[in-house]
Formats: structure tokens, C-alpha cells, sequence
């Protein structure tokens, strides 16, 4: 699953840097993996935020770029991803404040829907239901009330991120950021102050698709060697 929504990111988000094309397509909708896909076809937060990205209004920033921008320019890095994902590997020193949690909600539809979704994802990414942090915009306001704050919005791939950069716009900030393609696609010097026991990139990874993963990074050591 994670293989295919990395693919649907590139194919539908991410071009080039030197295509002047604005990198957005409509996104079927997967609510998936501790983390959600908004539809853009209906989803009206995804929508605005596609347009204050292709507008300039929020920052585009490459993984490449991210450092230049939070030391020489001021940004504050803004974690969106769950905890889960954040305890695995996180940026020192960076902001965290979920854009999705865990649906902990034990009623007979939500806990039908916990099976199938274990069934059909769970077991093979380790990843959880997750719903929308309702108290988002004021957690992000609690930790910086200043609403001309430069955050840079990140998560694990580029797509709640944009959810969360929108909500915050609309919430009042206006020196907003968004990291192209989430920690996923950055690298290691990208980043240099990384604390946790995973890498950077690889920490949307999880459940049967982590043994896998540490096993593709075992071979390609060997074959180094």
C-alpha cells in the first residue's frame, strides 16, 4: 500500500523543479494507514490548498532546501505526522503537532471498520485508523500564537501536510511552507540532526512491510560489500 501511494504521489504531485507545471491531479479518495488521503474532487480543504500552492501563496519547499530555509530564513519546522511515525525518526529540535490521530472510537461501525482495515492494511504496513485531530489549529496555536510565524508543514509524504498547511492558512498564518514530498523523499544530508532509531525516510514504514524493508537494506549492503 505505502508502494502504491508513493506512486500515486509522484505521478499526481511531484514533477521536476524545472517544469513550470503546477504538480496536482485529482487524488482518488484511500482513507488508509493511520494517516488519510483527502479526495480532491471533494474535499474543499484539499482543493484550497492545491490553490495556494500553485498560487505561491505557501512556499513549496524541496527536502534539499529545507535546511537553508529554517537556518537562513527563519522557517520553523512544523511535524504533522502521528506520533508513531515521529518516535521512529524526527528532525531535532522540530514543532510536532498531529494533523491525524488514532480513531479511538470503540462504537460497532468504527470497530467494523478497525477489522477490515487490519485485514486489508494493518497487517501488512503496522499502520492504525486514524481521524482528523479536531483540535489541530489550536494546538499549532498554543505552541506559536504568532500568527506571522514561517513554519515549514511536513509529514511522510506531501499529503497531509497539505491538509495541514491549508488549515493553518485558513486559520490566519501566512508564512507558510509545505515540504515537496514529505520526509519520504528527502535524504540523509538533507537533514543532518535526525534523533531515532529509524531513518528520516523510511519512518511511514511499518507492520510486515518494515521486515521486508530492513531486508531490501541488508542486500543492498551485501552487495556493496
Amino acid at each position: 500500500m505505502a508502494t502504491q501511494l508513493n506512486h500515486l504521489f509522484r505521478t499526481s504531485i511531484l514533477k521536476p523543479k524545472a517544469q513550470p507545471e503546477t504538480p496536482f491531479t485529482t487524488i482518488t479518495t484511500v482513507r488508509t494507514t493511520r494517516f488519510q488521503v483527502i479526495n480532491a474532487t471533494s474535499s474543499s480543504t484539499t482543493s484550497s490548498a492545491r490553490q495556494l500552492i500553485e498560487s505561491g501563496t505557501i512556499r513549496s519547499i524541496w527536502p534539499e532546501d529545507a535546511s537553508t530555509a529554517m537556518n537562513s530564513e527563519g522557517f520553523i519546522l512544523l511535524d504533522v505526522r502521528p506520533t508513531w511515525e515521529r518516535e521512529k525518526a524526527r528532525v531535532k529540535g522540530s514543532l510536532h503537532v498531529p494533523i491525524f490521530v488514532e480513531d479511538k472510537d470503540n462504537s460497532p461501525i468504527t470497530l467494523l471498520k478497525k477489522w477490515v482495515h487490519f485485514g486489508y492494511i494493518g497487517l501488512w504496513t503496522g499502520q492504525y485508523l486514524t481521524t482528523l485531530n479536531s483540535e489541530f489549529l489550536s494546538q499549532v496555536e498554543n505552541a506559536t500564537p504568532a500568527k506571522d510565524t514561517k513554519l515549514l508543514v511536513a509529514c511522510g509524504e506531501g499529503l497531509r501536510s497539505i491538509t495541514a498547511a491549508s488549515k493553518l492558512y485558513n486559520g490566519g498564518y501566512r508564512n507558510l511552507g509545505w515540504l515537496v514530498g514529505g520526509f519520504n523523499r528527502s535524504k540523509d544530508k538533507d537533514f543532518l540532526d535526525v534523533e531515532g532509531k529509524e531513518k528520516l525516510q523510511y519512518a511511514t514504514v511499518g507492520g510486515a512491510s518494515y521486515y521486508f524493508l530492513q531486508l531490501l537494506i541488508l542486500l543492498q549492503a551485501v552487495g556493496k560489500g
